[in-house]
């Protein structure tokens, strides 16, 4: 299949590009920055998601990875950036899924504001896209992850302090890599067939944390 990843360059889009391409696939990417991957089967375009578009064969999956956070933009990139992608390559007959890449922060609300506004602007307009899609036999569901080991979250991860709260919120006492968000992306965009317009919270049990007091 031909797989299109927002934000390829790093972090998590690094991570699902090597998943679909360790599987098969063919892979496009979009980034602001250039690709470390170098691959026969992948093909990368530094451009903003804001900005043109290039012109892509017709896609198969779409995930929508690019964002950023406490930027000032983030509504802006988070959201209409995702928005104007999905319409592009992903509302159309023959899509087989489109992938959302929201946050935790979606349901709980505990992040920068307009962060957690972006993100959960993303999946009310997933289940929109997946209403649209329907039609053609297409899914559309967001992943929302709780903690990374991303170079985005490194000032808490370096800080021993902060790491320590996060730890005493986190019921498994870790963060997911990269290369495990991946795994549920691959599920959302190459497996699952039956399960569409649905929220999958990835979390380590952060968001169950409840601090009982007798």
């Amino acid at each position: 299949m031909k797989i299109l990843i927002t934000g390829a360059s790093g972090g998590i889009g690094k991570a699902a590009a090597c998943k679909f391409l360790a599987e098969g696939h063919e892979v496009f990417g979009i980034d602001l920055l250039p690709s470390p991957l170098s691959h026969p089967r992948y093909t990368h375009f530094v451009c903003d998601i804001l900005g043109e578009l290039p012109a892509l064969p017709p896609i198969d999956v779409l995930v929508n990875n690019a964002g950023v956070q406490n930027s000032g933009r983030d509504i802006e990139i988070n959201l209409i950036g995702a928005m104007r992608v999905t319409e592009q390559y992903g509302v159309r007959e023959g899509i087989k899924s489109v992938v959302f890449v929201a946050s935790a922060s979606a349901s709980t609300g505990a992040e920068f504001p307009a962060y957690a506004a972006s993100k959960g602007g993303m999946v009310s307009y997933m289940k929109n896209v997946a209403l649209r899609i329907a039609p053609f036999g297409g899914t559309a569901n967001s992943l929302s992850p709780g903690g990374v080991t991303t170079s985005l979250n490194a000032p808490v991860m370096e800080d021993p302090e902060k790491w320590a709260q996060i730890m005493a919120e986190t019921p498994l006492k870790k963060w997911a890599s990269p290369e495990e968000i991946a795994e549920w992306i691959y599920f959302l965009g190459a497996v699952n067939r039956s399960m569409t317009a649905q929220d999958l919270l990835v979390d380590n049990g952060e968001s169950a944390r409840s601090n009982f007091i007798w």
